[in-house]
């Protein structure tokens, strides 16, 4: 099989698709990853084909009114304009990364396109007449009617419009109709056709392969989905071959306690000295050693002092079976890599499904309740530390269902899957 893997976002959207690249390569299986160019060199230590993508909505991250409405969880009238406004901005954007995508279609030589639920690679797919497969990294791309969307922010509704609610998430998708289309007809050669837009179903209305990459021991699951739904478990990306933590990162877990880990990945607020600042008292007050994890620069990056040490990033498979709790946005990949790691959690939410799984991990009792960003004080983070590493039954619930998430193997589900497809 030569796969075509499409995929575009931050790295929570490129990491699990580079997992699943570098299982079907270690299957026997040829594989492409088509992603933002920023990630090209993350692929080269896996020795994994890459086809470059335009950056596409990642250049709007350091944007002060993006990061304000991220700030605020596009929340009121004021955070839906940034919305809408950011979406108008985007669209010539994912243009760029649309012609980038076809133009790695037509040079692939692929026999399956699979690809992430933001970008639209089913018309590619179908330009080279083989099977399309959707990769869902949260839950909420799938309509049932037992539950409402998670990705929506949205009152207690009467369980009649459950399944009304995931129109939302499909108008997400129609708001880049017009320049998807026009990819289509002028790029791709295709006819127009109706329901083209429509992710889930061929040409013919037939399901479509949906790989649900993450675990079902957290998600919620629909006994309505159709079968050609499997949530296979979260797909995990090994440190690469020959990767070594920097002396000083070795010699701070060395010299005491089990540290916390503090991250929150690619999010980014207004302020994140203020963020710094937090996290600084926070750790002081509870009495604990921490990893603070600058990322994108939600976090600001100065120095750090005594039982606080600095970095940029460090596999997550490597670094939190090495902490005592993990502090995180939620973000769905670290969330599965705090879980497998066997960990208690802290989740502090920004927006989108980072609201669900912060949730889901107080429900599994494996985290205090959450703290929105935007309620993040010293006084609740240090309330919420105190409990994450002292509270024993919370830290014996995180190691046994990091033991029943690790037997899942989801990245290995999902290779299977793509093998009987084809």
């Amino acid at each position: 099989m030569r796969a075509l893997l499409v995929t575009h976002g931050t790295r929570g959207d490129v990491q699990p698709m580079l997992a699943l690249a570098v299982a079907l390569r270690d299957r026997g299986h040829e594989t492409v990853l088509a992603a933002p160019e920023s990630f090209a060199d993350a692929a080269g230590e896996y020795d994994i084909e890459f086809a470059p993508l335009g950056e596409g909505a990642n250049r709007l991250m350091d944007d002060p009114v993006v990061k304000e409405a991220i700030e605020g969880g596009y929340r009121g009238i004021r955070g839906k304009i940034t919305a809408l406004r950011t979406a108008q901005r985007v669209k010539p954007m994912m243009a760029e990364v649309l012609h980038h995508v076809g133009v790695a279609a037509k040079a692939s030589r692929a026999d399956v396109v699979v690809h992430t639920t933001g970008v639209p690679a089913h018309h590619a797919a179908e330009m080279l007449g083989v099977p399309a497969v959707v990769v869902a990294l949260q839950p909420g791309w799938i309509p049932t009617g037992e539950f409402p969307c998670p990705m929506i922010p949205l009152p207690r509704l009467p369980k009649i419009l459950n399944r009304a609610t995931y129109l939302a998430v499909a108008g997400i998708l129609r708001a880049f109709a017009g320049i998807t289309s026009t990819w289509r007809t002028t790029e791709l050669g295709l006819p127009r056709r109706r329901g083209s837009h429509d992710i889930l179903h061929d040409a013919e209305g037939r399901d479509r392969l949906v790989l649900q990459a993450f675990s079902r021991e957290i998600a919620l699951s629909a006994t309505d989905w159709p079968d050609s739904v499997h949530t296979t478990g979260f797909w995990y990306l090994p440190a690469a071959a020959g990767w070594e933590p920097p002396a000083a990162l070795r010699d701070f877990l060395d010299a005491g306690p089990a540290p916390v880990y503090i991250g929150f990945g690619s999010m980014a607020g207004r302020n994140s000295r203020r963020t710094r600042a937090v996290v600084e008292e926070a750790v002081r007050r509870a009495g604990v050693r921490a990893v603070l994890a600058t990322g994108w620069g939600g976090i600001a990056a100065d120095a750090g002092t005594g039982d606080l040490f600095v970095l940029d990033h460090a596999p997550h498979d490597w670094l939190f079976p090495r902490m005592s709790a993990v502090v995180h946005h939620g973000g769905g990949g670290t969330t599965g890599a705090a879980l497998v790691a066997g960990k208690p959690q802290v989740v502090c939410p920004f927006v989108a499904d980072q609201p669900y799984w912060a949730n889901r991990m107080h429900a599994a009792g494996v985290a205090p309740p959450p703290i929105r960003q935007q309620q993040l004080t010293a006084d609740r983070l240090t309330a919420a530390l105190r409990q994450a590493t002292g509270d024993a039954g919370m830290r014996e619930r995180a190691e046994r269902l990091g033991r029943e998430i690790s037997a899942e193997n989801g990245v290995s589900a999902a290779v299977e899957l793509l093998e009987n497809l084809t």
